[in-house]
């Protein structure tokens, strides 16, 4: 099996385990809690109902009073100011949900403006996260010339340091700044902004929800519109560094395939051309079994006098000399003994 066969199985199997992990922890973790709040709410509405007299319908309408209240409390989220921040989150695949379009219209130009939007963004963040890269590798560079080191050149390893170390700084001071905003905690804050960088988004902690943020706070507007692009760029240069070391690893893989196919075949083919080769050593230009061949014949006494070793009765190319079929190379013996006795 293929060396990237094997790595895309085991990345299969890796991922499916750590799944499984995952939501086994999930569920040690969160169900008992889960049970713990559906019995107190369960708890507080039979309580609201009996005391107000409250019929199912009712409270079912003050449910949806509620929940389509919430959205609002920010201001109106479909002004410019609320609805540049709608398409920051769409064009960054983030989708919080906090608001979402409910006309037809509405919801067909959200598909469309996603469609373009997305690969827009992931280009425009991949590309700003080459330049971070490139930033990185020379202030690395030049920092190791300061300090004299051997290696001068910025590593993966490197970039791969400086940049998990600037998305912690961004995480960290943004989880400052909108604890104090927000009125959360510091863990929640910091836990809102990796989900936030992370494209996660699950919409349970949303930034610009309270005390009219949208219309009445245009500088904190910006700044979680800055902290979620600046942010997001960062994220994509870790993740560049990532892509591109998994597509040097393909690549290597890919050449070191492609060797051994070569090798392989250059085996092959001497294999071929040594056995083609055993094989014609014992016959001629013309297909005859060669004298000193391994194969022998019953009359190995016919065989030619002419230097390419053809057989009697045959026509010599090489020669162009035609050979007595009749001839034994006896008779030529005899003759230079006769030849030798008449001289003497």
């Amino acid at each position: 099996m293929k060396r990237q066969n094997v790595r895309t199985l085991s990345l299969v199997v890796c991922t499916f385990t750590y799944l499984l992990i995952g939501a086994a922890v999930f569920d040690s973790l969160e169900s008992r809690t889960e049970a713990k709040r559906w019995e107190f709410l369960q708890a507080v509405k039979s309580n609201f109902v009996k005391k107000y007299n409250v019929t199912a319908e009712d409270y079912r309408m003050m449910e949806i009073v509620i929940i389509e209240n919430k959205p609002h409390k920010a201001g109106p989220q479909w002004k410019f100011a609320g609805a540049f921040y709608f398409a920051t989150v769409v064009l960054a695949m983030i989708g919080y949900g906090h608001s979402t379009p409910v006309t037809i219209g509405g919801k067909a130009f959200c598909m469309a403006y996603a469609m373009v939007g997305i690969p827009l963004g992931l280009v425009m963040f991949q590309s700003i996260g080459e330049r971070l890269n490139k930033f990185a590798s020379i202030i690395i560079r030049r920092a190791k010339r300061y300090m004299h080191c051997t290696q001068t050149e910025a590593t993966e390893m490197n970039l791969m340091l400086a940049t998990g170390m600037l998305s912690s700084i961004i995480i960290t001071t943004g989880a400052a700044v909108f604890s104090r905003y927000e009125g959360w905690s510091y863990f929640d804050s910091f836990y809102y902004c990796f989900v936030t960088l992370t494209t996660i988004g699950f919409g349970d902690y949303v930034a610009l929800q309270n005390d009219q943020a949208l219309i009445n706070k245009p500088g904190y507007v910006a700044l979680s519109l800055v902290f979620i692009l600046f942010g997001l760029a960062v994220v994509a240069a870790s993740i560049n560094l990532l892509v591109l070391r998994f597509m040097t690893m393909q690549a290597e893989d890919a050449k070191r395939n492609e060797q051994d196919a070569q090798q392989a075949a250059a085996a092959a083919f001497s294999t071929q051309q040594l056995a083609y080769d055993v094989e014609s050593s014992n016959f001629n230009m013309h297909g005859k079994l060669l004298p000193n061949s391994n194969y022998t014949t019953d009359y190995d006494e016919t065989l030619s006098i002419c230097s390419c070793t053809c057989l009697g009765g045959a026509r010599c190319l090489n020669h162009e000399t035609f050979v007595d079929p009749d001839f034994r190379p006896t008779d030529i013996i005899e003759s230079t003994l006769s030849l030798k006795r008449a001289s003497v």
